[in-house]
């Protein structure tokens, strides 16, 4: 018969190994209390492009399950929709004006202070692949392999910290590569980790990989219901006279000349008459002179493939510039407008095809490695992307399709599945929602609000009405003027100053395209008084103000 001491120590080291056996789980969990995070983010990826909001475009099964096991935003939007100034209000928390990237040309400011080293300071492994799109020696980070600026589709070159190195095959894949390497085989699995994997797609110029462009330039789709927009935004009975009270401190009550929208008539994004058939379309520049077609001609942008990459993309966009020149001595300007439009979706569509199929190998590697539950996995864009809509490519106004921007978050036990979040929220959030995540205390000059309230369906804590909008790269390429913003749920109040004095009100509720500008519409007086006193009141508390825009505009001359 065992003795009581026998029985003792067989109890003793049964605990001792259970007890050493739960130690090893909380280590290979990256302990519960401070989440993995993975910030994924495409460039210019329009929020109509993911079928979890809008499944006529394409499908995208890899991305939508971010949002079938987690949250969907529909009023996410960016601060400033141009790529470079985006990506720093992300990193810092706080907007272009006070960050001091207001545009692409502009240096970061690398005093500025980022979430990732604070993330990096307070023990997290951090790591990034991918398009960063300024500076080349990102702080905060143990590892990272960027673009140097826009980056190449095929055959790409990286910046590392041991120096440039060119690596050949698809962009796509290769980010996705280098990031389930560094999971794999680089990371310290005793630690927690914050991973930023940076799509270049579906960034102009829109070459997808082989796989895709033999597929999707078969394929066909709807034209946007605004495709042939006339710019038109005033209604002969807005400008109907209405009384003193009303007019007085409203902001400029002279209507642009025919209700047409000066910014949105002068900007130079059509596809028309923009889109260049070389450079976007995929046409040879020999087919265009041919054709006595004269415009810009930015270089042929399959240089970058070799050999075999170029005969493959030869042997399918060939037929589709001998096809063209057939057409096109009987083409009018709809048909021709309809032709870029389609050749436009199938390339940009095409791009976006990959991203969705390695979105889909990284949730895979999460699942297989146990790294899901305890993982924050964020799917956006730098901003949203015109489609068609208006006639336009490009992004940068502040209307829905450039200010809006695809947000799907997952986050098991923390989120609830399948949610959909009206709330208004922006990229200038993001910075404290991960400090907030990780138990890291944001600076107190971080201007944004951590979403973990709405992230575990405690809206009620939520008091934000409106988001603050500001875009300056102007006179630019687009010309898209210089104007601010603010955007409530209910309606939209834009300011285009500099060269102009026009303001620009949208119901977004009953005119959801944006096609009727009711600032000078009687009816909706009361309105536009109250919107053009938050946005004075939005202006005084993000700290932005004339005479800012004032400096901003003199160091832009000056340059």
């Amino acid at each position: 018969m065992p003795t009581i001491n026998f029985i003792l120590t067989i109890f003793c080291t049964a605990l001792l190994l259970s007890c050493q056996d739960s130690e090893k789980k909380v280590t290979n969990n990256q302990n519960p209390q401070r989440p993995n995070i993975i910030f994924m983010m495409s460039d210019d990826h329009a929020y109509q492009a993911i079928s979890a909001y809008n499944d006529e475009l394409i499908t995208t099964p890899n991305i939508d399950r971010i949002a079938d096991e987690g949250i969907l935003f529909t009023n996410a939007s960016v601060t400033n929709s141009i790529c470079a100034p985006s990506r720093a209000v992300i990193l810092t928390g706080k907007h272009s004006h006070l960050n001091g990237k207001i545009d692409n040309l502009s240096d970061f400011d690398t005093t500025n202070v980022t979430f990732p080293q604070l993330l990096q300071e307070a023990g997290y492994q951090t790591a990034m692949f991918g398009k960063l799109h300024f500076g080349n020696n990102p702080k905060g980070f143990d590892k990272f392999m960027i673009l140097p600026g826009q980056g190449d589709y095929y055959n790409p070159k990286f910046i590392t910290q041991k120096g440039d190195t060119v690596i050949n095959g698809y962009v796509t894949d290769i980010i996705t590569d280098l990031t389930l390497n560094w999971l794999e085989k680089e990371r310290d699995k005793g630690k927690p980790f914050l991973l930023m994997y940076l799509h270049k797609a579906p960034h102009r110029a829109w070459l997808p990989a082989e796989r895709h462009y033999k597929e999707f330039t078969k394929k066909t789709f709807p034209l946007p219901e605004t495709l042939f927009d006339d710019y038109v935004r005033i209604h002969p009975k807005d400008l109907k006279p209405e009384s003193a009270e009303l007019r007085s401190g409203h902001g400029n009550l002279t209507p642009p000349k025919n209700g047409i929208s000066t910014a949105a008539k002068s900007a130079e994004m059509n596809i028309l008459t923009h889109m260049i058939l070389t450079n976007d379309n995929k046409l040879k520049d020999s087919v265009v002179k041919k054709l006595g077609i004269e415009e810009r001609y930015l270089g042929d942008p399959t240089r970058g493939m070799n050999e075999q990459q170029k005969a493959a993309w030869d042997a399918v966009y060939n037929p589709i510039n001998e096809e063209f020149t057939e057409k096109y001595p009987g083409m009018d300007s709809k048909d021709l407008m309809e032709w870029k439009y389609q050749r436009y979706m199938q390339d940009y569509l095409g791009t976006i095809a990959a991203v969705d199929e390695n979105v889909g190998r990284v949730l895979n590697y999460l699942d297989e490695n146990d790294l899901t539950e305890n993982t924050i996995v964020v799917y956006t864009s730098d901003q949203g992307f015109y489609l068609g809509e208006h006639g336009w490519f490009d992004k940068r106004f502040m209307y829905d399709e450039s200010f809006k921007t695809p947000l799907l978050i997952r986050w098991p036990n923390q989120i609830k599945e399948g949610i959909t979040e009206e709330e208004m929220v922006q990229n200038l959030d993001f910075a404290q929602t991960f400090l907030e995540a990780a138990g890291v205390k944001a600076p107190d000059e971080m201007q944004g609000k951590s979403l973990i309230p709405l992230l575990k369906g405690e809206n009620k804590a939520w008091d934000r009405e409106a988001v603050y909008y500001h875009y300056y790269e102007y006179p630019a390429e687009h010309a898209v003027k210089r104007h601010y913003g603010i955007a409530t749920k209910d309606y939209k109040l834009i300011h285009f100053y500099y060269d102009i004095d026009e303001w620009e009100l949208y119901d977004r509720k009953n005119d959801p395209r944006e096609m009727h500008n009711v600032f000078y519409d009687p009816d909706y007086a009361e309105v536009r008084q109250e919107m053009v006193q938050k946005l004075k009141e939005v202006r005084e508390k993000y700290k932005d103000s004339e005479e800012l825009d004032k400096q901003f505009i003199k160091v832009y001359e000056e340059k």
